[in-house]
């Protein structure tokens, strides 16, 4: 089997002789194999099972030829590990019946050991990179202020009021759950990339209802320490966020390889805002249920601003939404890839 690594040189910032791509959440919701697993599982039983995890991380390959795979699971999958009881609910999202509410409840937390608490995770990634790809898988983590917006709320917010409150008003509980959720998330990370995979990607999806100031003082130096030693292990790191362009110089700062764009900022706006990374991104998700001739306009606009310095890997601007018909990914990426070509 030959072994495509365009995607990881592009994310160093090497010359590749197209724009490879991938696309959020391209592993599910809008491929109908995986509604009908979904009708016999959940979606933590389908993570805790390697065999059928691996198949539906693997079956956006096969069926978009994209450049990468990203391991099929959700950013909450290591915290029951921690003691956070939590529960996907279909039509809601994450929800957790034992939100933190003071620093007692993060003192409460416990630590994970990933080949102990999560083995299914690892037993998935290595049935992918040993056997069955012919692309990169990338893994992922959800960033500390992510997962604390769930842990505290208690489920998804549209205001994340009682997160920066407690953020506000209990610094030190806030900043004690960051170093307990850091600590989480590097040994997680570190777990996936032994296992085998060949990039990360660090989901901080929610952190732009901070402003730029807040960001600095509360979230900066906890996702700097994850991100420096997560640099030691050698794989390409992304930061990405939604709504967040205020922040793009902060993640500049960061010692990642590549900045995820959602749809809200272009390329050239983030080239000229100063933003040096290699960056992704970041078609709008809506715009794979209009008509052909308009998404084929919007991609290659894209890609013409990415054609100055070359250093951009295709991806969406948000995760695949499930009425995205999967003829139309497909035909994505062949646009991009034959657009792209040098």
């Amino acid at each position: 089997m030959n072994f495509n690594d365009t995607i990881i040189r592009a994310y160093k910032g090497e010359a590749v002789d197209y724009t490879p791509a991938w696309f959020m959440r391209q592993a599910g919701r809008s491929q109908p194999e995986y509604r009908k697993l979904k009708e016999k599982y959940s979606l933590f039983d389908i993570t805790h099972r390697p065999e059928v995890c691996a198949y539906v991380t693997r079956l956006p390959v096969e069926q978009y030829n994209v450049d990468a795979a990203i391991l099929y699971k959700d950013i909450m999958s290591p915290l029951p590990a921690i003691g956070v009881d939590v529960e996907i609910k279909s039509g809601i999202g994450p929800v957790i019946d034992n939100p933190i509410k003071s620093i007692e409840d993060v003192e409460k937390l416990g630590t994970i050991n990933p080949e102990v608490d999560v083995p299914y995770v690892l037993d998935t990634i290595k049935l992918l990179t040993e056997e069955q790809l012919s692309v990169p898988l990338i893994g992922f983590s959800g960033a500390p202020f992510t997962l604390a917006s769930y842990m505290i709320e208690g489920g998804p917010s549209k205001t994340y009021g009682k997160t920066k409150a407690f953020m506000y008003a209990n610094s030190e509980a806030w900043f004690a759950l960051m170093e307990k959720l850091a600590d989480m998330t590097i040994t997680y990370v570190k777990s996936q990339i032994k296992a085998g995979v060949k990039a990360i990607q660090i989901f901080d999806s929610w952190v732009g209802a901070l402003n730029a100031s807040d960001y600095r003082t509360y979230i900066k130096p906890v996702m700097n320490r994850i991100f420096s030693e997560l640099k030691n292990e050698g794989v390409p790191l992304t930061m990405f966020g939604v709504g967040a362009s205020h922040l793009l110089l902060e993640w500049n700062d960061l010692p990642v390889d590549v900045i995820g764009l959602d749809w809200r900022t272009s390329i050239k706006e983030a080239r000229d805002l100063g933003v040096t990374k290699v960056l992704q991104g970041n078609l709008d998700p809506a715009l794979l249920l209009s008509d052909w001739e308009i998404i084929e306009t919007r991609t290659k606009a894209i890609l013409d601003q990415s054609k100055e310095d070359g250093r951009h890997v295709f991806n969406l601007g948000h995760g695949v939404t499930p009425d995205v018909k999967p003829e139309t990914l497909k035909k994505l990426t062949e646009l991009i890839h034959t657009y792209s070509k040098r």
